[in-house]
């Protein structure tokens, strides 16, 4: 394992890369409120076969932790997550698995113009481009279908919270913080055992990752924009995920060229209860779009 250090203006991000240098470099991002430790039960079922980098974003861990909400747009984190892709695979597309937050702003990234000549595929875990679903709720409601986009509010009731300045954080770090890996487990029905241990810095990242939902949700569910992309995307689509689900993603094919959907029978912290299938999943999703572009390119 080595450690980097990658600048994005006057955000400096903490990068770790592992695994098979030999192999296609595998992107791993997290979401709320995780650092990059998120995938440490990942990284050993993929390492063999994979360069593996992952890092803290901004606001996490041990990256720059910006004070203004306007520095947590998603276009911003995009540009973070660039700007890794840059400095650890200049030359070559990445592919990228993203989890929550980390896989709504990867959702970001790859609906960008140019995005496939830097992200070879995306697998994406428990996170939604919030453009598709502000426009699929807003088609359920013309057809007077309210049941999903109904389905999908009262799982995400608690982000009415997040985003009211001050209310949320004694409760963030003075109990949740505390109990995170018994509240997972509780919450998705898993063994608190598979949770832990936290990060260090979790209670700072709780409280510092609510402007993530302070500077997006509302602006991007207001007004959903035309985002689509020709990267290839793997929906890992967790059926037991109590905070995003599933029903909301029945438009995606609008708008990617090339989608593939996996159930998992999973909550929403796979990534640390359901570590192997997820990693499995990605592997042979990585290995088809390589062994596709492989096909297409001309011998020499």
């Amino acid at each position: 394992m080595t450690t980097r250090t990658v600048t994005n203006g006057p955000v400096r991000l903490h990068v770790v890369e592992e695994g098979n240098p030999a192999g296609p470099t595998l992107l791993l991002v997290h979401g709320w409120p995780d650092t990059h430790a998120l995938w440490d039960r990942v990284v050993p079922e993929l390492a063999r076969d994979f360069r593996i980098v992952r890092f803290d974003n901004r606001g996490a861990g041990a990256s720059t932790v910006p004070r203004d909400v306007a520095d947590y747009r998603l276009e911003l984190l995009a540009g973070d997550l660039f700007a890794v892709i840059d400095a650890v695979s200049p030359d070559v597309p990445v592919h990228l698995l993203g989890h929550d937050w980390g896989a709504v702003l990867c959702w970001e990234a790859v609906c960008e113009p140019g995005a496939a000549e830097r992200i070879a595929s995306y697998t994406s875990v428990s996170g939604p481009n919030l453009d598709h679903l502000a426009s699929w709720m807003r088609r359920r409601l013309r057809d007077r279908r309210p049941l999903g986009p109904l389905e999908q509010a009262v799982a995400s009731a608690y982000t009415v919270l997040f985003q009211t300045p001050g209310l949320p954080v004694p409760a963030l770090r003075w109990w949740f913080s505390r109990h995170w890996p018994a509240f997972v487990g509780f919450f998705d029905r898993s063994d608190p055992a598979l949770i832990g241990p936290v990060a260090p810095t979790l209670a700072d990242d709780m409280v510092h990752g609510l402007k993530l939902y302070r500077a997006n949700l509302r602006r991007r569910l207001r007004a959903p924009r035309e985002r689509h992309t020709d990267v290839p995307v793997q929906l890992i689509q967790g059926l037991r995920d109590r905070a995003v689900r599933p029903v909301g993603y029945e438009d995606t094919e609008k708008w990617v060229t090339d989608l593939r959907r996996e159930p998992l029978d999973a909550g929403h912290w796979s990534p640390r209860s359901h570590a192997g299938e997820l990693a499995a999943a990605t592997a042979r999703f990585v290995r088809d779009v390589e062994a596709r572009h492989t096909a297409r390119t001309p011998a020499l």
